[in-house]
């Protein structure tokens, strides 16, 4: 059986860049994807061990069983690699590779993507007034564009987590954080995002130490996550 998982990996492989091929057109701002090739090599293994375990010709079994997989698996990281370069356009930016992005006081808006989910990183400073839960008009018209886009993606999860620097206390900054993210995540349904949930996570998984100023405007934001299903979502809380 082993000897025809291989050849039937083999041919998916074929398969797998067939699909890489496809895949590029109509792309904006990143023509990398990883997640296709990634999620399509998961799926025709996980397609070829299934196939060839369900009884005679175990071999053609497995070989379809890992084209099924791998088209499977090339099409959620397709989507992925399609969300983050729309959502990307859709803001004015690119989506990020680089790791330090985050700690430049310069970037309002970061659009990062893994293999399991697409991130869209916010500022405090454009989004909020100081104290304030309420988008100002120029977050709220960024905040729409993304909605937009995600109508085209009913199935994305949609996850909007609010964040804070150690100024006050735990308990004023949780609450903040909570009703900053669910303020989002309302805006992102109402501009026609679907299965969308919010949480505050207060002044927990700082980006940069509390010390400084600087550090603490860092600390201050609201991340979007897409993922393509529940099995991936994260506790950003945690991070």
């Amino acid at each position: 059986m082993a000897k025809k998982i291989i050849t039937s990996l083999t041919a998916s492989a074929v398969a797998i860049f067939m699909l890489g091929g496809c895949a590029e057109q109509g792309l904006v701002a990143d023509d990398s994807y990883n997640r296709t090739k990634t999620g399509a090599l998961t799926g025709a293994i996980g397609g070829a061990i299934i196939g060839a375990s369900t009884g005679n010709h175990s071999g053609k079994r497995a070989l379809i069983g890992a084209l099924i997989g791998g088209a499977a698996g090339a099409a959620v990281g397709y989507s992925l690699d399609q969300q983050a370069n729309a959502v990307a356009n859709a803001l004015g930016t690119g989506v990020s590779t680089d790791p330090l992005a985050e700690l430049d006081p310069n970037r309002e808006i970061i659009v990062t993507k893994t293999n399991n989910y697409v991130k869209i990183m916010f500022r405090d400073s454009m989004m909020f007034k100081v104290g304030s839960a309420t988008p100002q008009p120029s977050a709220q018209n960024k905040i729409n564009k993304v909605g937009t886009v995600l109508q085209r993606y009913p199935q994305t999860i949609v996850q909007v987590a609010g964040f804070t620097d150690n100024t006050g206390g735990y308990s004023y900054n949780q609450g903040l954080s909570e009703r900053r993210a669910g303020n989002v995540a309302y805006k992102f349904e109402n501009a026609g995002a679907s299965n969308v949930s919010s949480l505050g996570c207060s002044y927990n998984a700082p980006i940069a130490p509390n010390t400084t100023a600087s550090n603490k405007s860092l600390n201050r934001r609201v991340e979007v996550y897409l993922y393509p299903n529940s099995n991936v979502q994260i506790n950003p809380c945690q991070q």
